[in-house]
C-alpha cells in the first residue's frame, strides 16, 4: 500500500492552497459578514481547471482523479468554505452527475460549459417537507406528452441566484412511490421559474443558499437524465460521491482551525510562557492532529475506491460522518485554545466553528450516514 502521492497530486494540492491563501484569505471575514457571494474566487477557481476537476478533457474538465479533488477542497476549505461548497455542488453532483448518466446532446450543451467554470450548477433534492426522507418528493413533473410540466418548491439551495444549470429531482408518477421519480436539468430564465428568498445562515453565509419556486415551468422532453423513473437512483448514486467532497470540506475546516490554533498557541503567552508548553495545551493539539489524520485517511481511502471503480457508498458515508464530527470537535477546541479572541472575528477560528456545523448536515445528515453505515456492515 503506497500512501505518498504523486507530483501531479501534489501539484494539484499546492495550487490549491496558494489560490486559497493569496485569493481567498484577503476579504474572507467581510466576505463572510456580509453574506458576499465569492464570485470572482469561483471565476477564477474556473480558470484553474477547479470546477469540473473529474470531468474528461473533451468536456472541458481537467481530468483529473478524485484525491486530486479532495485535496484541492481541504485546501480551499482551510480558508473558505463558502467556496468550496460551490465548487464541490459543481463537481461532485452536477458535473458528475451529467457526465455519468447525461445524454451526448446534454453534455454538449451543459457539461462543457458547466466544467470549464463557465456557469456554475445547482442540484436541487431538498424540499420543505422532504429533507433526509427524500423519497417524499412534492414537487412534480407531469407528462404532458411533447414536455413535463414542473411545479413545487426546493430549499436550501446551494448557488441558487448564481447558477445558470439546475438538476431538479420531481415526481413523475406517484403511485410509483420512488420509482416514479426523475431528475431534470432546468436552465435560469425557463417561464415560471423563480429564485426565491436568501437564507441568512449562521455558517457557510457567502455560499447563496435559496428557496427555488417553479410554477408551470415547462421543460423539454430531452431535459430528462436518464430512463423514466431514474431520478431516485440518480440522487442517491450522486450524493454518494458528493458526500466525499463534503467529507474533505470538513475535513479543511478542523485542519485550518488546527492549524491557526497550532501558530496562535507558540505566539502567546500566559504565566510567563507559550502556551504550546502548557500540558493541557498540548493535549488538546496532540487529539486535534491525531483525530484530523484519521478523518484524512477515511476521505482519502473513499476517494481512491472511487477512482478505483469500487463501492464507496460505505467509505464514503464514514469519511463524510467522521470528517465532519472532527470539523466541529476541532473548531470548538480551537476557540477555546484562542480563549477571548477565539471569540471575535478577527482570529478566523469562530467563522470556521460556525462553518463545520453544515457539514453534519447537508448531502445527508450524520444520522443518515449512520444509517448507511449500520446497513452495510449488517448486510456482512
Amino acid at each position: 500500500m503506497d500512501f505518498r502521492l504523486t507530483e501531479e497530486q501534489m501539484a494539484v494540492r499546492d495550487a490549491a492552497k496558494d489560490f486559497a491563501q493569496n485569493m481567498c484569505k484577503p476579504g474572507v471575514i467581510e466576505r463572510d459578514t456580509n453574506q458576499q457571494v465569492p464570485l470572482e474566487q469561483l471565476k477564477q477557481l474556473g480558470e484553474l481547471g477547479f470546477m469540473g476537476m473529474m470531468v474528461d478533457p473533451k468536456y472541458g474538465g481537467s481530468g483529473m482523479d478524485t484525491i486530486s479533488y479532495v485535496l484541492a477542497m481541504e485546501e480551499i476549505s482551510k480558508i473558505d468554505a463558502s467556496v468550496s461548497v460551490a465548487m464541490s455542488v459543481n463537481n461532485s453532483l452536477v458535473c458528475w452527475g451529467l457526465e455519468q448518466f447525461g445524454t451526448e446532446e446534454q453534455k454538449q450543451k451543459y457539461l462543457i460549459d458547466l466544467a470549464s467554470g463557465n456557469k456554475i450548477g445547482a442540484f436541487c433534492l431538498s424540499e420543505p417537507e422532504a429533507g433526509s426522507d427524500a423519497t417524499s418528493q412534492r414537487t412534480t413533473a407531469i407528462d404532458m406528452g411533447d414536455h413535463y410540466l414542473l411545479n413545487g418548491t426546493k430549499n436550501w439551495i446551494t448557488s441558487g441566484s448564481t447558477a445558470s444549470t439546475y438538476i431538479v429531482i420531481a415526481q413523475t408518477d406517484v403511485d410509483k412511490g420512488h420509482k416514479g421519480i426523475n431528475a431534470f436539468i432546468i436552465e435560469r430564465g425557463m417561464e415560471g421559474f423563480i429564485v426565491g428568498a436568501k437564507e441568512d445562515k449562521l455558517g457557510i453565509r457567502g455560499s447563496d443558499t435559496h428557496t427555488l419556486l417553479f410554477n408551470d415551468v415547462k421543460v423539454p422532453k430531452e431535459n430528462r437524465i436518464g430512463e423514466d423513473g431514474f431520478g431516485f437512483k440518480f440522487a442517491m448514486k450522486t450524493l454518494s460521491g458528493g458526500r466525499i467532497g463534503i467529507a474533505a470540506q470538513a475535513l479543511g475546516i478542523a485542519s485550518g482551525a488546527y492549524e491557526i490554533s497550532l501558530a496562535y498557541s507558540k505566539e502567546r503567552e500566559t504565566f510567563g510562557k507559550p502556551i504550546c508548553e502548557h500540558q493541557i495545551i498540548q493535549f488538546k493539539l496532540s487529539k486535534m492532529a491525531l483525530d484530523i489524520e484519521a478523518a484524512r485517511m477515511l476521505v482519502l481511502k473513499a476517494a481512491w475506491h472511487k477512482d478505483e471503480h469500487m463501492d464507496y457508498t460505505t467509505s464514503g458515508a464514514m469519511a463524510k460522518l467522521m470528517a465532519s464530527q472532527v470539523a466541529m470537535e476541532t473548531t470548538v477546541e480551537a476557540v477555546q485554545i484562542h480563549g477571548g479572541y477565539g471569540f471575535v472575528k478577527e482570529y478566523h477560528v469562530e467563522r470556521l466553528m460556525r462553518d463545520a456545523k453544515i457539514t453534519q448536515i447537508y448531502e445527508g445528515t450524520s444520522e443518515i450516514q449512520n444509517i448507511v453505515i449500520a446497513r452495510s456492515i449488517l448486510k456482512g
